[in-house]
């Protein structure tokens, strides 16, 4: 037992740099996600609760869409599908052949896909604000935008933290499918590195606790958000 993990270790040192190019790869690939969902999703969330119809209609049929077909499956789609689309585009515009890379696939395939998850959380929390706080900020005279900026949205992260936590936490282990078309992630690097050193399982054990500490390093993070936003909403109450 202590020989393996000795040789173990000194295979890791080999592809230690490796590794945390895949951890930062991973960590840019979930956060870049997480920035476009959340954009996705303040923008599905405005349309579900817009007065015209066609958005709302638009809105609803986008999330479900993607309630209802894996995320497997929508990466491929858009990885291959988009990729094909743009061929073609380029192909009859006379234009210079233009790739999608993985990362760029990876980022836009999940930010959709958690934009919808993202629609329903801000959903939520827009309709748990109580109207009279905009209808006050208009009463004083300020635009809809900065009554938005400065009085619903601080209210409505209140509501929608414990969502959007929970959807991050899926999002960051969800960026593992991404290497299955080629992204040089975490999950692909430890695959890499184990059939070549034909530790696979130890690999693969190293990425499931790099996942581990990633999600724990989250936890505290929206731990310190809620305190913050729930310290701000007790002093505007005293």
């Amino acid at each position: 037992m202590l020989e393996n993990v000795t040789r173990f270790v000194a295979t890791l040192e080999g592809f230690a740099p490796l590794l945390l190019q895949g951890v930062w790869v991973t960590l840019k690939l979930a956060l870049l996600s997480l920035l476009l969902g959340l954009i996705f999703g303040l923008l599905g969330a405005g349309a579900k609760l817009s007065r015209v119809r066609a958005w709302r209609v638009s809105a609803q049929a986008y999330t479900t869409l993607i309630r209802g077909v894996p995320d497997l499956v929508l990466m491929l789609l858009i990885f291959y599908g988009v990729q094909t689309a743009v061929s073609r585009l380029t192909a009859v515009m006379g234009w210079a052949y233009l790739e999608i890379d993985p990362l760029t696939a990876g980022v836009l395939t999940l930010g959709f896909i958690y934009g919808a998850y993202f629609t329903e959380t801000f959903r939520g929390a827009l309709l748990a604000v109580p109207r009279g706080q905009a209808q006050a900020a208009k009463a004083l005279g300020m635009r809809p935008s900065q009554s938005f900026i400065y009085i619903t949205f601080a209210q409505m992260m209140r509501f929608a933290l414990p969502g959007l936590g929970n959807n991050w936490m899926v999002l960051l282990k969800a960026t593992a499918l991404v290497s299955i078309i080629g992204l040089a992630d975490l999950v692909k690097v430890a695959q890499v590195a184990g059939k070549s050193s034909q530790q696979l399982l130890s690999f693969l054990l190293l990425a499931g606790f790099i996942y581990l500490l990633l999600s724990s390093a989250s936890n505290a993070v929206l731990r310190w958000l809620e305190r913050r936003y729930g310290g701000a909403e007790r002093e505007a109450q005293r």
